[in-house]
């Protein structure tokens, strides 16, 4: 998955990448070059006292060194360039592929998990890109080359590369097998630790209402001591991993001065080849080294690419047809056809043979005791989940055959929690429709009787908002994402038990401005109150997922059990 992610990844970038490696392959031969010239200059230049040749290749050596540091830069520059690039484009494509998620797969993955694989996750693999791009062409080289230019000085003591090599490299993949499964558990531990802090923080009222700050510390304290348990497991093999590195280097270098020196004095090698030779070794160890922090960083690299993965290979259940469609014969008709839905895995149906018609200008409201099925119906209309059986028609054309934006473009949904995003009322109000005048906002909030309190607002309708709309209250929160619905002109208004924070007086207003207003929108209301939905023209009574009566509340209280207990339940409570 790793190889899949960063070929597809880097594929875009092909000039940028054969430019470091060109950058690369110039640095490591001026590098491997500048020890043969130092021996030359040892054996030819200072042994001899030839002044005139120690600055001639003094010369050439400064200028390769120029030329070292230079391409060095270069490629460190461009190699950062190319990493930030790929985690840039990861990131969209995660960001993307989540978007088109269905509710299914957002619960499968937890929105927790999801936010670390876009982040933490493309950070793993966009340090070992940055690595690679810096050290992966130049290792190898210098190994290689290191080995070549070894021999070339003296083969007599090439065997202590015979031995270093092979001791150092088994070491290392000793020690990097043993990781992977350290980074696997910290990654999903990260996971926990991004969900019980967005737990917390999101319910911090609730926390200090029930007095619950102690427990919800020692349960962040445990989250967080299982991901330091993990991180310094891996510590502590990454860091065995860097003195076996230098006590092979040093313990080869100590090898090649001691059986050099006897080599030199029995006149079988210079000096300066000696010198050159042990630089060649350091050269060459360092490379595995440099190679060795790849090697580090790849265990958790794979864990966090294969992730990824998970996320950019999973297909939404809710797909666009091959062939949308975009026109639609009729303007706001929504009809549900003998709808069946089950969730995945599930015993029991949500939903079972829910049939019925809401025609434009006509308010259907659904009413029904918790875990009905009323949110479950709702979700359905803008193809959060697809119906298993039956068919789902808005503008008589089925959601599963309507081009995505085409039908959204239709709806106007107001969810069970309402949700603002950080900006001002005015950014949050055109979330929908982007174009909309002052004037169509002003009127928006007229209808959804908030235009009182955004006018008591010290700027308006420019008035920065908090993240989750938490610097208003729940009835202002709830009549502005009412009135973001409406700023969209919308064919279909879908309220999912939006009027629950709003008093009765607002309520009826509100109800009121819709009928004067919308006259030709069908309207779509999930309530648990009746008094919310008295004026419906249809009223549907949704019990263990299916209709058992239907009509306007006159009939049902004729005709209904259910309907009526629920009533008489309600004046009971509003009574005492």
């Amino acid at each position: 998955m790793l190889w899949k992610i960063l070929t597809s990844s880097i594929r875009p970038y092909l000039g940028l990448l054969t430019g470091i490696v060109v950058f690369q392959l110039a640095q490591s031969i001026a590098n491997l070059y500048l020890p043969s010239l130092n021996a030359d200059i040892i054996d030819n230049g200072v042994a001899v006292g030839d002044l005139e040749h120690i600055w001639s290749v003094g010369g050439i050596m400064l200028a390769l060194t120029l030329l070292q540091v230079g391409c060095a830069i270069a490629a460190v520059y461009f190699g950062a360039k190319l990493a930030m690039r790929v985690g840039r484009d990861l990131r969209h494509r995660i960001f993307m592929r989540a978007g088109d998620f269905s509710e299914a797969e957002v619960q499968r993955f937890g929105a927790p998990s999801l936010i670390t694989r876009t982040t933490n996750d493309v950070q793993q693999v966009q340090m070992l890109v940055l690595m690679g791009a810096t050290m992966l062409v130049s290792a190898p080289f210098m190994a290689i080359g290191g080995v070549i230019m070894a021999v070339h000085q003296d083969a007599g003591l090439s065997w202590i590369m015979v031995v270093a090599i092979p001791v150092l490299l088994a070491a290392v993949m000793a020690i990097v097998t043993r990781m992977v499964p350290h980074f696997q558990r910290m990654q999903k531990r990260i996971d926990r630790v991004n969900q019980v802090l967005r737990e917390q923080l999101t319910g911090i009222r609730v926390v200090r209402a029930f007095v619950r700050e102690p427990v919800e510390t020692r349960r962040f304290a445990k989250a967080n001591e299982d991901v330091t348990e993990s991180a310094l497991k891996a510590g502590r093999l990454m860091a065995a991993m860097f003195p076996i590195v230098f006590v092979v280097l040093n313990l080869s270098s100590v090898a090649v001065i001691w059986f050099g020196a006897d080599r030199v004095n029995a006149g079988q090698m210079q000096v300066g080849a000696l010198t050159a030779f042990l630089t060649y070794l350091i050269q060459i160890l360092m490379a595995v080294m440099m190679a060795t922090f790849l090697f580090v960083m790849l265990p958790r690299a794979t864990v966090s690419a294969d992730r990824i993965g998970e996320v950019l290979e999973t297909e939404s259940t809710v797909r666009e047809s091959d062939s949308p469609v975009v026109d639609f014969p009729s303007r706001g008709r929504l009809e549900f056809v003998h709808v069946d839905f089950s969730y995945p895995g599930a015993e029991q149906p949500v939903l079972s043979d829910i049939t019925f018609t809401a025609e434009p200008g006509t308010t259907t409201a659904v009413i029904g005791s918790t875990g009905a099925g009323k949110s479950t119906l709702v979700g359905l209309i803008p193809r959060l989940y697809d119906a298993t059986a039956g068919s789902v028609r808005v503008s008589g054309v089925e959601v599963q055959e309507a081009g995505m934006e085409a039908l959204w473009a239709r709806l106007g949904i107001v969810p069970q929690r309402p949700y603002l995003f950080s900006g001002t009322v005015a950014s949050n109000l055109r979330y929908g429709a982007p174009d909309a005048t002052d004037e169509e906002l002003w009127h928006a909030l007229e209808v959804a009787q908030g235009a009182d309190f955004v006018r008591a607002m010290p700027d308006g309708l420019d008035t920065e908002v908090a993240q989750g709309g938490t610097s208003v209250s729940g009835g202002q929160r709830q009549r502005l994402a009412i009135a973001r619905a409406l700023v969209r002109q919308p064919d279909i208004l879908v309220f999912d038990d939006s009027f629950s924070a709003l008093d009765t007086a607002t309520d009826a207003a509100l109800r009121a401005a819709l009928a004067r207003e919308f006259t030709e929108t069908t309207v779509l209301v999930v309530a648990q109150r009746v008094s919310s939905i008295i004026d419906a023209d249809q009223i549907l009574v949704l019990e263990h997922g299916r209709i058992i009566a239907r009509g306007t509340h006159d009939e049902l209280l004729d005709s209904s059990e259910t309907y009526q207990e629920i009533v008489s339940t309600q004046l009971r409570v509003e009574a005492a």
